[in-house]
């Protein structure tokens, strides 16, 4: 997840492309940059690692002369470290094609290889580049380099050379594209990432999202996927990636720019929370099948022989991370390999248990997490190889494990966590299912059916998001409330977990998550009449445990929310009913956890607290 503006028409572009930038900071602040061209077909580019107040300063020092056609990027690093020459724009060969890009290019190493047997010369370690090494060589492929004429002459060569480009990327991709030889358009390409087109008068723009330009204009056009845009300052044409073209009607947005740079939602916290179907998707993508081959050894560079020989694994985080990690355990037993779960910040008498045998995970989603950097160390030292699960490039965390696995989930701005959370426990059933495969624990046809289950789990939480209206009227009838308990079995015990810190997290309220048939050891105590008792109950292999331990709450006077799928639904007497699509009960917990974030989040909401920022807590904890 990045930043896009490009911008052509006569006002100061600089101006424009740096304000947009700010905009959309919240998307990736690891490096920034922004490439003109002026109308006499030079390049101007500026990059920076850091942020956009540095760019900005850089840019003052040595300003451009001319108002020129330009786009910009504010990264949030996903191939390569955050570095100047991991920064966008990127060249090509030649310095005259310049491309800025969001997504993630699943096809770039092939591409790389192909290309540099071609000549060309990589500066960067960015899957970025091979898209703009790729757009040169379709130009070279149409005869355009080196010939004669303006840029009228040559705009149908470069919109020919990036749609058979555009075509041959796979993965997700928001490109825009400019050429110094055709100074007066910029191209853009969409594919299942966010794209808009700003319409003023005069000028356009091109944006990941209309929060950078709509302080311009309001009038916008959201591209579909498979689509290019051809932009002038008087015009804007749209192409399918065929050729063909495509109508568009543009609508007025009616956000204001804080809205806008949360996608119309009230909070980053709920704009996440309905970004998690594409957390998945991106933590999934091309690291399932097949699932015999070399995905874990490509993606991670983790040798077949260490999955192979492993006796343990042992999985270090905190907070949210922990009980990801725990959710990861039950996954990683169900294929067979003994897991044990820990707190990072109490892991230090537990470090020397680990050894040579046992793989560690560390779990974190800034990789700056001081307790998990110190436990990873600390498991280093007995000889443990690590495996990071982490969602941010660069970071202390990937320098210091023996492999990353990275989540691709895009920045998080919401303390609270939610998009990050669901990513890290869909790494672990890649990294669960794929270790079963390659250990022999499981049949090939058992593990292509977990495989394609977990490849319909993104729309599946789609619909579960589709309830958002029922649970906020469910949260607002317990709003008041200053108790609640979570409960849940097997599985969707951490799910309990985790739906009671995040209330506390967002609402200040006491909570308890409790493993359902720990209820009658003491926790059944604190249940009196009205109680909010939350209980997850989809259909299981415990489903009969859970319904018996929703009676004895309801017996003590309990109000009970039940979570439940349209099968479990029949089986369960509660007050209420949340209902959740139902899949393979290993699965479960990606879904069942995304309405207990929407109910925390509307009971935060009911009482006016403060939901992205909440008290006393940061979104990093860098200190032990």
């Amino acid at each position: 997840m990045c930043g896009i503006i490009g911008y052509i028409g006569g006002k100061k572009s600089t101006d424009i492309l740096v304000d947009g930038l700010r905009r959309l900071e919240y998307r990736g602040y690891d490096s920034c940059g922004v490439a003109l061209i002026d109308p006499g077909q030079a390049l101007y580019l500026k990059r920076v690692s850091g942020r956009v107040d540095a760019l900005d300063k850089l840019i003052a020092s040595d300003p451009i002369k001319k108002s020129a056609a330009g786009i910009g990027h504010t990264r949030w690093a996903t191939h390569g470290v955050p570095s100047e020459d991991n920064a966008h724009p990127h060249t090509d060969c030649s310095g005259q094609v310049v491309v800025v890009h969001n997504g993630i290019i699943e096809n770039y190493l092939e591409l790389k290889e192909k290309l540099e047997k071609a000549g060309h010369r990589f500066k960067s370690e960015t899957d970025t580049e091979a898209a703009v090494h790729l757009v040169e060589e379709k130009i070279k492929a149409l005869n355009a380099t080196g010939r004669s004429g303006d840029g009228d002459q040559l705009e149908p060569v470069f919109f020919e050379a990036v749609r058979r480009a555009a075509a041959e990327l796979k993965g997700s991709f928001a490109m825009a594209v400019i050429w110094a030889k055709c100074p007066n358009m910029i191209l853009a390409a969409r594919q299942h990432s966010p794209l808009v087109i700003g319409l003023g008068n005069g000028e356009n723009f091109v944006a990941s999202d209309v929060s950078a330009f709509l302080k311009h204009t309001k009038r916008t056009v959201f591209m579909n996927d498979g689509e290019l845009a051809v932009v002038k300052k008087d015009s804007v044409g749209y192409f399918t990636f065929q050729g063909k073209k495509a109508e568009h009607d543009p609508v007025t947005i009616q956000w204001d720019s804080t809205m806008a740079e949360k996608g119309g939602y009230k909070h980053f916290m709920l704009k996440e929370i309905h970004e998690q179907p594409g957390s998945v998707e991106n933590t999934l993508r091309g690291r399932l099948l097949p699932l015999k081959g070399d995905v874990l050894q490509r993606e991670i560079n983790l040798p077949s022989e260490l999955i192979k020989s492993v006796k343990g694994v042992q999985i270090i985080a905190c907070g949210t991370a922990y009980h990801a990690g725990l959710v990861g355990r039950y996954v990683f037993e169900n294929f067979g390999l003994q897991t044990s779960v820990d707190f990072a910040s109490e892991f230090s008498d537990r470090a020397r248990m680990v050894g040579a045998d046992v793989l560690t995970i560390a779990v974190s989603q800034s990789g700056e997490t001081a307790d998990t950097i110190y436990a990873v160390r600390e498991a280093k030292a007995s000889g443990s190889k690590i495996l990071a699960i982490t969602n941010t490039l660069g970071s202390t965390l990937t320098r210091e494990a023996d492999f990353v696995l990275y989540t691709h989930c895009g920045p998080e701005i919401g303390v609270a966590s939610t998009k990050a959370f669901i990513g890290q426990i869909a790494a672990m059933y890649v990294l669960a299912i794929h270790f079963a495969v390659m250990r022999g624990t499981i049949f090939d046809a058992d593990a292509r059916t977990y495989a394609n289950e977990l490849l319909k789990i993104p729309r599946l939480i789609e619909d579960a998001l589709e309830g958002e209206k029922a649970i906020a009227r469910v949260a607002d009838r317990v709003s008041g409330s200053e108790h609640f308990l979570f409960i849940a079995r097997h599985i969707n015990f951490p799910i309990a977990l985790e739906g009671a810190l995040k209330i506390k997290e967002i609402s200040y309220v006491h909570a308890e998550g409790y493993a359902a048939g720990e209820m009658k050891h003491g926790p059944i105590a604190i249940i009196y009449k009205n109680m909010p008792v939350l209980a997850v109950a989809t259909t299981s292999s415990v489903l009969d445990l859970v319904a018996g331990n929703i009676e004895e709450a309801k017996a003590r006077g309990a109000e009970v929310i039940a979570i439940v799928d349209e099968d479990s639904r029949k089986r369960i007497k509660a007050s209420q009913y949340i209902v959740v699509p139902k899949t393979l009960e290993i699965l479960s917990p990606l879904l069942t956890v995304v309405p207990l974030q929407l109910f925390a989040y509307f009971v935060a909401l009911a009482k006016k607290c403060d939901i992205d920022k909440p008290r006393n807590l940061a979104k990093s904890v860098t200190v032990r």
